[in-house]
């Protein structure tokens, strides 16, 4: 399932500075969370594992079934949303993962990918999004309750975890224009790449033409890198929102879904 990842140059240098004893690994097959079977492969590869749990109430009844699995005591690596690159810091040392979904990618983009997971491993953060809500994510759902389904509060969740990370990563990506030019030029360009994107958004969402939870993935995707965020979400590109977390998160939640009815 897994087979060694070579690293040279400026991502070599990267994993260095953040998590230098960090395993890196292809996987054969895709994957949004691991067999469990095939998870505890990872042990082969590590010393020890210590696996995540999070209280039962934390999750509401009707959320999407990766979440309750998450919150249990079962080893679960990967889940949906995460990307071509997944991580964990529940092995030690961490475990960083490629998925074969990436094949045929631009090297400088993958490059980055695997960057910023190096970048993301050493923040001191939460590793999923329902650390960081814990008993606010019941708050969220019923901020968003009738305005999203479970399936679209998680997509939302995620998203709004996603830019508070990129608060916290986005200036780590800006240092490297001194000395790693290479992934600095694939972050500007991932970044340049967003904008059209981003520019109609705020009447796409009005206009009932883009999902409110779909936007808001795309929107908070882009607080990594040095773009100008349309209204609403420019209000979660901002020190306040590094500041007061989850809590300013179901805030701007609920007060932004009351402005859309």
């Amino acid at each position: 399932m897994f087979s060694e990842r070579p690293l040279d140059g400026e991502v070599a240098t990267v994993r260095e500075r953040h998590v230098p004893d960090a395993v890196v690994r292809d996987c054969e097959r895709d994957f949004e969370t691991l067999d469990p079977a095939v998870a505890e492969d990872l042990l082969l590869l590590t010393d020890s594992v210590d696996p995540l749990s999070y209280p039962d109430h934390w999750v509401p009844a009707d959320a999407p079934e990766p979440l309750h699995r998450l919150a249990s005591t079962a080893f679960s690596v990967g889940m949906p949303g995460d990307g071509g690159v997944a991580w964990t810091r529940q092995t030690d040392p961490p475990v960083v993962l490629v998925k074969p979904r990436l094949e045929g990618s631009p090297e400088d983009f993958v490059d980055f990918l695997l960057a910023e997971a190096f970048v993301e491993v050493g923040l001191d953060l939460p590793e999923h999004f329902l650390g960081f809500f814990e008993d606010r994510y019941a708050d969220l759902a019923d901020a968003v309750d009738g305005r999203l389904d479970p399936a679209g509060t998680y997509q939302l969740a995620a998203a709004l975890f996603d830019a508070y990370v990129g608060r916290h990563s986005r200036e780590v990506f800006a240092d490297w224009e001194g000395d790693l030019p290479r992934l600095h030029a694939a972050w500007v360009d991932a970044g340049q790449r967003l904008e059209p994107r981003l520019s109609d958004l705020s009447e796409e969402v009005a206009m009932g033409r883009t999902d409110f939870a779909a936007a808001a993935e795309l929107a908070c995707s882009a607080v990594k890198h040095d773009v100008e965020l349309p209204t609403p979400f420019a209000a979660l590109d901002t020190q306040a929102y590094r500041e007061y977390g989850a809590e300013y998160a179901v805030t701007w939640a609920e007060k932004t879904v009351d402005s859309l009815d």
